[in-house]
């Protein structure tokens, strides 16, 4: 299955017998859903509740146990889309992958691109489903720690790519949390997550290209990082569109980053 796919592609194959849809959503809201979709409730059930920082990575039991409960099989082909165009659904898709399931997609467009096509929609999220029996086999190197952060600023190892807006990542605008200073991980770049999206859908592979091109070297691994992990998603999953290579998330980001450096107000 490829890490993305079209409202098209999503509309053909919506009665598959093993395709579960996904609902990202960040909040209740009274936008439709596609048809059967489940709610994936990423701040809530499939967030470390009990960490100091926002969208911190569950436990492997926590998200088997949430996934087996919106009636996720380990064979379920997975599609992903949020409200926004894509804007949470890259996150969910990386943890997925981060838990060893492969066989997920994000909808490129998301819901506004679904609408545009006037697909059918449902008031409510789907229900009605049997538990599954979905088994995580989590890949702990790609959830980059702070140690892990911090030893890189004084001995190189990887690059890491912030996808915070340049004001916040120049020190220039504030943080949304207004505690913290805004700045940057030493030797980190920038790549707004803005800058990979055109009208709520991925640019195409060529444009995705010569962004990174324009900002990272090849050499390093590249760690994708934002305010809380939730947008650093969207560059990674540019890049594994661009180049079809693996990457990692620091999942405390900037937010984790500003708090144990001090850099508050």
């Amino acid at each position: 299955m490829n890490n993305l796919v079209s409202v098209d592609w999503l509309k053909d194959h919506l009665d598959d017998d093993n395709l579960i849809v996904l609902d990202a959503r960040l909040s209740p809201s009274n936008d439709p859903f596609i048809p059967n979709a489940r709610f994936f409730d990423l701040k809530g059930k499939f967030s470390d509740q009990e960490a100091m920082f926002p969208n911190t990575f569950p436990t492997i039991e926590r998200f088997e146990k949430e996934c087996q409960r919106l009636g996720i099989y380990t064979d379920s082909k997975l599609v992903v889309y949020d409200p926004k165009g894509v804007y949470s659904s890259p996150r969910v898709w990386w943890m997925f992958t981060a838990m060893g399931h492969h066989n997920v997609a994000v909808l490129d467009g998301g819901l506004p691109a679904w609408l545009k096509n006037d697909y059918p929609t449902a008031d409510v999220e789907g229900s009605g489903y049997l538990k599954g029996d979905f088994n995580a086999f989590f890949d702990a190197d790609l959830v980059k720690r702070y140690e892990d952060i911090l030893s890189n600023v004084s001995t190189p190892s990887f690059t890491v790519v912030d996808a915070r807006s340049e004001g916040r990542f120049n020190g220039i605008d504030d943080e949304p949390r207004p505690h913290l200073k805004s700045g940057c991980i030493p030797n980190s770049v920038n790549i707004p997550y803005e800058h990979v999206l055109e009208d709520g859908k991925f640019k195409d592979r060529e444009e995705l290209k010569a962004i990174f091109n324009a900002s990272c070297s090849f050499e390093d691994e590249l760690v994708f990082s934002c305010g809380s992990g939730l947008t650093a998603c969207i560059v990674l999953l540019a890049c594994e569109l661009a180049f079809k290579q693996s990457r990692f998330v620091y999942d405390g980001s900037w937010t984790e980053w500003a708090e144990k450096q001090g850099l508050t107000k």
